[in-house]
C-alpha cells in the first residue's frame, strides 16, 4: 500500500490525509509542527483523550465546539469548573458527551495547574520527552514508543487521566516532538525546518 497520495497541488502527502476532507488542511498546517504553547498542548491532550475509541475525524469536526464549550482550553478556568459546568457539558450536543472524558479534562486541568506551578510550564515538562532522532522508528510504523510510555507513566503518577501511551504518541506526532510525516511527503521538510528553528521550552 502506498504511503502517499497526491494532494490538490499534485504533490505527495501522507496517505492518511486523504481519508476525510477535514484532514488535508490539518495535515498541511498543523500536524507535526512544533508547539510550545501550554494551552494548545492542553487542548491536544484533552482532544486526544476524547478521541479514545472514536475517529480523529469526529473530534476534528467538533473541535470548534470543544473550544467554545471548554473556554478555549484555558486550564486555569477549567480547573475551577463546578457541577453546573459538568451538567452544561453533558447537555452540549456539539461535543462528545462522555462523563468520564469530561471529568478527566477537569481533573487534568487541575493537574496542569499543579505542574505549571512546579515546572514553570506544561510545555517544558512535555518537551523533556522529545525522542532522540537517531532512535526513531520509520515514520508511521509504530503507535507507541519508549518516550510515549515514559510520558504516560509520569503523567499518570501525577494523577492525570486518559493519557495512555498510544494517546501520548499521537500527541507527540501532532505537536512536533517527532516528525512522523513519511519520507516523500511534501510537508516533511517544512516540519523539519520548523523543528530546527523551534526554541525548546525550558531548554
Amino acid at each position: 500500500m502506498s504511503t502517499t497520495i497526491l494532494g490538490p497541488d499534485g504533490k505527495p502527502r501522507c496517505s492518511w490525509c486523504g481519508a476525510a476532507p477535514e484532514f488535508l488542511g490539518y495535515h498541511d498546517t498543523e500536524w507535526g509542527f512544533p508547539v510550545g504553547d501550554d494551552r494548545r498542548l492542553f487542548e491536544k491532550l484533552s482532544l486526544e483523550g476524547f478521541q479514545s475509541g472514536l475517529s480523529w475525524r469526529t473530534i476534528l469536526a467538533k473541535r470548534e465546539n470543544f473550544r467554545a464549550a471548554f473556554h478555549d482550553f484555558d486550564f486555569d478556568r477549567i480547573a475551577r469548573y463546578t457541577q453546573r459546568d459538568l451538567d452544561r457539558l453533558l447537555k452540549d450536543a456539539g461535543i462528545v458527551r462522555h462523563r468520564g472524558k469530561i471529568e478527566a479534562v477537569v481533573n487534568n486541568a487541575q493537574r496542569a495547574r499543579e505542574l505549571v506551578e512546579r515546572e514553570g510550564s506544561l510545555a517544558a515538562f512535555v518537551w523533556r520527552y522529545e525522542p532522540d532522532k537517531k532512535q526513531l522508528a520509520s515514520p508511521q510504523t509504530v503507535s507507541t514508543s519508549a518516550e510515549s510510555l515514559a510520558l504516560s507513566k509520569d503523567l499518570k503518577k501525577l494523577g492525570w487521566k486518559f493519557v495512555g501511551p498510544t494517546t501520548m504518541y499521537a500527541l507527540m506526532q501532532a505537536m512536533g516532538l517527532i516528525n512522523d510525516h513519511v519520507a516523500d511527503c511534501v510537508i516533511r521538510s517544512k516540519v523539519e525546518r520548523a523543528r530546527k528553528s523551534f526554541k525548546r521550552p525550558g531548554g
